[in-house]
């Protein structure tokens, strides 16, 4: 079977040669097609997976500085074989309806990846949450979640929203509320919703849990050297040069833990008004300092070279790259000019279908947004789980490890002692290993494991097919066949 062609699409898309990409839909279908043509699937049950299985507009109005304004939101299910489904809501004037189809079948195929039970949605809403201020915000965020909840689009065991792109722990605990006063006697109500603040339900971890991911997601593909010589590369993280593409809540947390953790040189940083270059890497801590305080703009930072030209920046010699912001920056009008090695989608869908065409032809390796980013909807799963158990981890067991680690730590305090051995405990050994796991330990260690387990299954049918290039395909393999597993038990 080989992919069809699909007809130049009319969406919005970036770049000049743009006329020939498809949508970011079509993009999604035909990288799914790639994988199917190696897979032995009934054509019924390809053609399940793969289409989207309803969509919800809803245009509501509130009345905001004496008139009446009409929004526009949606919320799109692309795959319930489990349940609930799950996805982000995010606020921005580019949504579509195109676009949020396509974000719920990255779900579908992203919880599969990293074996969270939920199955794939996503929601939007047409608004600049910029042009608002913070109680109209609220106003029309409880609107919009009141019309998603009556219809069961938000509910903690049919559809649970999370934050994306313009919305945040704020928004989602305006949500979760929303949902509670609908639904009072719903002893499990704080599962509705995930990315809450941590006072109200929430998950120590949540907000850096995207760009965390992106960090355990490299330091597992560093941890296999036949992998880094694919990307023509060697040794590991530390030194490496790196350009983030959008300083956002994704590429902040990214940059910052690479760069403090890991040893990674920063050594640009792209946002909507331009970029800043520094070969000796750039502070990231500082660049986001100074971005909230001329919200978000990086021009005027002292620290480092500013340029207006962010998108040439993009093509800049780099060891890797992590587009970390909107879809399609990597297109069939740059594609070829891009020069790092190794790409790491930090974003969803950043990189076009022709685009990914040429880059693979190339020889570049791209970590997929599927796997790379799928940390934000691992813990996202954590605290689904804690909202329902009604409990928070570490609280039965953290002390309990402690007492145990005492025992330890006195007898080898005891044998030290003994001048016959010649050795003493290091000093800082028993203050770290008598600390027991807290919530934020344990959030990041499910979310390691989380990672390197996906990592292990893509690598396995990379390296184990022949007819498998990249992890692209391999992700989307290991996906499919996972769903398709799921709707045969169910009968399909």
């Amino acid at each position: 079977m080989t992919a069809p062609s699909i007809a130049p699409s009319t969406g919005p898309n970036t770049g000049p040669n743009t006329a020939k990409e498809p949508s970011f839909r079509e993009s999604v279908d035909l990288m799914f097609n790639r994988a199917v043509a190696l897979m032995d699937l009934p054509a019924g049950l390809e053609q399940k997976i793969r289409v989207c299985n309803s969509t919800y507009t809803v245009r509501f109005g509130v009345r905001l500085r004496g008139k009446i304004e009409t929004f526009t939101g949606y919320r799109s299910v692309h795959s319930e074989h489990m349940e609930p489904v799950k996805g982000g809501i995010r606020y921005a004037l580019s949504v579509h309806q195109d676009e949020v189809e396509a974000l719920a079948a990255l779900m579908t195929y992203k919880c599969a990846l990293v074996e969270t039970p939920f199955g794939g949605s996503k929601g939007g809403l047409c608004i600049d949450p910029r042009a608002w201020d913070e109680h109209e915000l609220e106003q029309i965020t409880r609107r919009f979640a009141y019309e998603l909840i009556k219809r069961d689009l938000i509910h903690p065991a049919q559809n649970v929203p999370a934050p994306d792109m313009g919305t945040g722990e704020r928004e989602m605990a305006w949500i979760a509320d929303q949902y509670a006063r609908m639904n009072t006697t719903d002893i499990n109500a704080k599962a509705c919703v995930t990315g809450k603040p941590p006072h109200a339900g929430g998950i120590q971890g949540r907000v850096e849990a995207t760009g965390r991911g992106v960090q355990f997601a490299l330091r597992e593909f560093f941890r296999h050297p036949e992998d880094v010589a694919m990307a023509k590369l060697s040794g590991g993280l530390s030194g490496k040069t790196c350009i983030v593409q959008g300083l956002g809540n994704v590429g902040y947390h990214a940059a910052k833990f690479l760069s403090e953790e890991d040893g990674v040189k920063i050594v640009a940083i792209i946002e909507r008004d331009g970029a800043l270059i520094d070969e000796g890497g750039l502070n990231v801590e500082a660049v986001r300092q100074h971005m909230n305080a001329t919200g978000g703009l990086l021009k005027g930072y002292a620290g480092a070279t500013f340029t207006e030209d962010g998108a040439a920046v993009l093509e800049r010699a780099c060891d890797m790259l992590i587009p970390a912001a909107l879809e399609g920056v990597i297109n069939l009008s740059n594609a070829d000019r891009i020069k790092a090695p190794l790409i790491v989608e930090a974003a969803n869908g950043p990189i076009t279908y022709g685009a990914d065409e040429i880059l693979r032809a190339k020889g570049v390796v791209i970590i997929p947004d599927m796997y790379a980013n799928a940390g934000g909807v691992t813990v996202s799963y954590f605290e689904w789980v804690k909202n329902l158990s009604h409990i928070r981890f570490g609280r039965m067991q953290r002390r309990a490890e402690e007492s145990r680690s005492r025992l330890i730590v006195e007898e080898l305090e005891r044998l030290s002692s003994d001048q016959h051995l010649g050795w003493t405990l290091s000093p800082d050994f028993k203050e770290k290993f008598l600390t027991g796991s807290d919530e934020l330990a344990l959030v990041r260690s499910g979310l390691d494991d989380t990672m390197r387990t996906a990592y292990q299954a893509m690598r396995a049918v990379w390296h184990g097919r022949s007819d498998v290039e990249d992890l692209r395909v391999a992700a989307y393999i290991v996906s499919i066949g996972r769903v398709a597993q799921t709707y045969r038990s169910k009968g399909l």
